[in-house]
């Protein structure tokens, strides 16, 4: 898309600080981070949101929780992490393209917010 501020960014149009990539995601460090470790897990093929994915999409939103888990344990935060899909605005969601936030290295609360 066009107008999509994170397919901009796999475009390599806008810079980021890529922590990994291959071809179905690409990972970067989130600009306003919540806690030590807090990256964006994105799907290359653009989906709006969540609420938007359909039944093929199922594959790709669970290898975002993959990538994820691989993230944690090469950052040592194993002992607890969050992984959070935001859907819509009301959640807080600003950027409609599908990401998954990976946070962790400190002591998280529940409820979040």
């Amino acid at each position: 898309m066009d107008d999509c501020l994170f397919c901009k960014i796999i475009a390599g149009k806008i810079p980021s600080r890529k922590v990994y990539e291959d071809d179905k995601v690409y990972v970067f460090e989130d600009i306003h981070p919540k806690a030590p470790t807090h990256v964006l897990i994105i799907p290359k093929r653009h989906i709006r949101g969540l609420k938007e994915a359909q039944e093929d999409d199922a594959e790709i939103i669970g290898y975002c929780h993959l990538v994820a888990a691989n993230i944690a344990r090469d950052r040592g935060i194993e002992d607890g992490y969050r992984t959070v899909y935001n859907v819509g605005p009301g959640s807080g969601q600003s950027v409609f393209h599908l990401h998954l936030h990976l946070l962790g290295g400190r002591h998280l609360t529940w409820p979040p917010g």
